[in-house]
């Protein structure tokens, strides 16, 4: 594999010799479903189950034995770890295994329930609004929350526990959550799309005000990694070791996540001094960190450097840095370090 399925210590510096098990998404179910095929549904939606089965299976392969579980996933599969890490920790108690510590780290996952760019109507995934489509699917999936989260929210609810930021407070385990400020697939479903022609002025400010949305509901979050990039999906990219958020990778921050959970199991100190683990970018537009990983123009499939993505998106930089008196890569490396 890639990124944290690497056996290469290059690129997978922490975890490279960790037993990895990989659990491909065939559930389509956000990994919540609980429903099986009948005569009156033509699907099954099985994703709460399929995990406790492979839980099941792995406790006879080694993993009775284990100190750490790390439950992990990337987009559909980040929001699938906030739904399960719990209950799998509860599994393993139940069998008897209390001496594993059941971890999670959810990279992508962390949607807003926002309110579209434009409106539209819900005629497939990706035109319906975040909130009215969980709302439809946990319905069709026969849908599983934990119950800590569920009891927030009055019957028929539930479906507010796919979003990170409301099941994140009722959670028991440790989660790291990784995040781009200017997630894709959440500016798809939001219908901003940035294609051919350059952003209207109103996209714009929709799109920075969502970084500034979603950098809000990061800040209670004690261990995050969440960079000023238009991106989708992280952990297992190979380039996931260059991308940095105040001068830490992300395969730092959670080996420095890793060591804060190991001490304080130990004594209960403060945390770990020079070894950062909530990291957001303060900085206000898409990619104006400069270690974001590049783009392509989804048009052409051209790469695009920082300045002519920024023109792309309607930011005249090369004026903005002649006002200033500044060359133009100045002030992006100024705007990017936040001073």
């Amino acid at each position: 594999g890639t990124g944290i399925l690497s056996s290469q210590p290059e690129e997978n510096p922490h975890w490279w010799n960790a037993n990895m098990v990989f659990i491909p998404y065939c559930s389509s179910d956000v990994w919540s479903g609980a429903s099986s095929k009948s005569e009156k549904n033509e699907y099954a939606f099985m994703g709460a189950l399929i995990i406790q089965e492979v839980i099941k299976e792995l406790v006879g392969k080694g993993l009775s034995t284990a100190k750490v579980l790390l439950l992990a996933g990337s987009s559909a599969g980040g929001t699938g770890v906030l739904l399960n890490v719990d209950r799998v920790a509860e599994q393993l108690e139940e069998m008897g295994y209390q001496g594993i510590q059941v971890r999670g780290l959810a990279d992508s996952g962390w949607f807003l329930d926002n309110k579209q760019y434009r409106r539209t109507d819900c005629i497939d995934t990706i035109t319906c609004a975040p909130t009215e489509a969980i709302r439809r699917g946990i319905r069709y999936w026969n849908g599983i929350v934990p119950e800590r989260c569920k009891l927030q929210f009055k019957e028929g609810e539930e479906w507010n526990c796919f979003f990170g930021y409301k099941i994140y407070p009722t959670l028991r385990c440790p989660v790291f959550v990784v995040q781009w400020l200017f997630d894709e697939a959440q500016l798809t479903v939001d219908n901003v799309h940035l294609t051919g022609q350059p952003v209207q002025e109103g996209q714009w400010l929709y799109i920075q005000n969502l970084g500034r949305e979603l950098r809000n509901t990061l800040k209670d979050v004690t261990a995050s990694f969440a960079p000023a990039c238009l991106s989708h999906e992280i952990i297992t990219r190979n380039h996931w070791t260059d991308i940095q958020v105040k001068g830490t990778s992300l395969p730092r921050a959670l080996h420095c996540w890793d060591r804060s959970l190991h001490e304080s199991n130990k004594n209960g100190k403060a945390p770990l001094k020079g070894c950062p683990i909530h990291l957001i970018d303060s900085c206000p537009w898409p990619h104006c960190n400069p270690s974001c990983p590049t783009i392509r123009d989804q048009f052409t499939g051209q790469e695009m450097n920082v300045i002519q993505f920024l023109m792309h998106m309607g930011f005249d930089v090369q004026k903005m840095a002649q006002q200033q008196g500044l060359e133009p890569s100045k002030l992006l490396g100024m705007l990017s370090s936040g001073s």
